[in-house]
């Protein structure tokens, strides 16, 4: 079974993200299910968050055959001429490569509407994890951490770090080079707190390090692609507070 969910930002007024939505989904076994998460009833709350017209019933499971409308829309189609290109520069193989593990990595962004899709991130049975993702805000850096970054190679070490003051979002994680100590950028923020606790708990199990850099053309959210791996207390699972749970469903 794989997870992912569906953050939606507040662009109106606070710009501030909530995830109101998971997709779980048994690929062997074409099923599907998607249901709104109590971050959904928080969004509406807050920032008057009105249900997505793919999923019209805040109460409802969502069931289907086949990944739903909503998902398949955001990934690039096979067909295209820079399909091939498009998978490698995520790091994956154009043979295999699944439609969740490409939404995984892209986020499924559009320009039109302002959801992100992001994967659960999985604890394995000794408390060991591994995730994932671009590197975010890279293009926030001062000029010589921008230089750097452009010389990172594959395989390449970066140091992680805890921020405690961003402007943004107070708690973040850094991403450092560990010769030099410049800091080229953050991880998604919707790892930050699992990241945090596996810093405190395990600080000397966390290793980041490059998979690939991406040159132009290709895309500066898909610049550099990391992978972190750590360790969290056997008792500690991820994404499991509240706004990532479902709401109570009425099942179709």
């Amino acid at each position: 079974m794989k997870t992912l969910f569906v953050a939606w930002q507040d662009k109106a007024n606070t710009r501030a993200w909530f995830p109101i939505g998971r997709l779980d989904a048994d690929i062997a076994k074409s099923r599907y299910e998607f249901n709104y998460t109590q971050g959904a009833e928080i969004a509406r709350q807050r920032a008057g968050l009105e249900p997505l017209d793919a999923f019209p019933d805040f109460h409802r499971t969502y069931k289907s055959s086949e990944l739903f409308p909503l998902f398949r829309n955001r990934i690039l189609g096979e067909g295209r001429e820079d399909f091939k290109d498009y998978i490698q520069q995520l790091g994956l193989d154009p043979q295999h490569a699944s439609p969740l593990e490409i939404l995984a990595l892209t986020g499924g962004e559009r320009q039109t509407d302002n959801l992100e899709v992001f994967p659960k991130t999985i604890r394995r049975k000794n408390g060991e994890f591994g995730c994932r993702f671009f590197l975010h805000g890279w293009r926030h850096v001062n000029a010589a951490a921008q230089e750097r970054l452009l010389q990172l190679q594959g395989g390449e070490h970066l140091r992680v770090a805890i921020e405690l003051n961003n402007p943004v979002t107070a708690l973040a994680v850094q991403l450092e080079t560990p010769d030099d100590y410049h800091m080229i950028g953050w991880s998604p923020r919707y790892l930050v707190k699992d990241l945090f606790q596996a810093i405190c708990v395990s600080p000397n199990d966390i290793r980041a390090t490059v998979v690939k850099v991406n040159p132009t053309p290709a895309p500066s959210k898909q610049r550099v692609l990391i992978e972190i791996k750590g360790r969290w207390d056997v008792n500690y699972e991820p994404m499991s507070a509240p706004e990532f749970q479902p709401l109570l469903a009425i099942a179709a």
